[in-house]
């Protein structure tokens, strides 16, 4: 059974001064191309976001239980919180940022292929990097995230993701005309953009 996903998109772009989520690439916008790619491998799709995007306002959203903007785990305990009560038999829930519209169109059932018990976290990884926001995770942990968030200091979802276990998948670089591309990159500034740009054919 497919998980429910989560779009992380409550960051504040600010090294793009525009909200790069809706900044357009090719036929689509950047959170266009990452809907396209994530929505059929999961079961339901919200975004998580103090407010619907133009264009996208069909979509459920999601505000960050916890208030300040404590960065993306804040938005996994949310996706924790609201698959718990509305997806009884969903023992987790798959997150991608809404920056990174190359996402491998078989992230989640892979994720899934060796996802051991409810309580494992998987992430994926390629060259050698983790990607934690590319991720299954695991509903049952909500109160030990809520709870280590209450700490300032715990804002790092590497550090959280080594008090539990945790398996990875590694993904394969993709091949386009224009040399080998990180299935994972993501935008964050204008140049950035740019880049993406030039790797259109595989939206495509």
């Amino acid at each position: 059974m497919r998980p429910p996903g989560l779009i992380l998109a409550g960051g504040r772009s600010s090294r793009m001064g525009a909200n790069k989520a809706l900044l357009p690439l090719g036929d689509k916008s950047v959170l266009g191309h990452v809907i396209r790619r994530l929505a059929p491998q999961v079961s339901d799709l919200a975004v998580n976001a103090d407010a619907p995007f133009p264009g996208f306002e069909n979509y459920r959203y999601l505000a960050d239980d916890l208030t300040g903007q404590l960065g993306p785990l804040a938005g996994i305990l949310t996706g924790m919180r609201h698959y718990s009560r509305q997806f009884a038999e969903a023992s987790h829930f798959a997150s991608a940022p809404c920056d990174s519209p190359f996402l491998p169109s078989d992230l989640v059932p892979q994720l899934s292929a060796v996802c051991p018990d409810p309580e494992t976290i998987v992430i994926a990884t390629s060259l050698e990097r983790r990607h934690p926001v590319f991720g299954l995770w695991p509903i049952a942990l909500a109160e030990d995230l809520e709870h280590w968030l209450t700490d300032s200091d715990n804002r790092r979802i590497n550090a959280f993701l080594n008090r539990h276990r945790t398996v990875t998948v590694d993904f394969p670089s993709l091949q386009t005309r224009r040399g080998m591309l990180d299935p994972f990159f993501n935008i964050n500034t204008p140049e950035e953009l740019t880049q993406a740009a030039t790797f259109t054919e595989i939206l495509e």
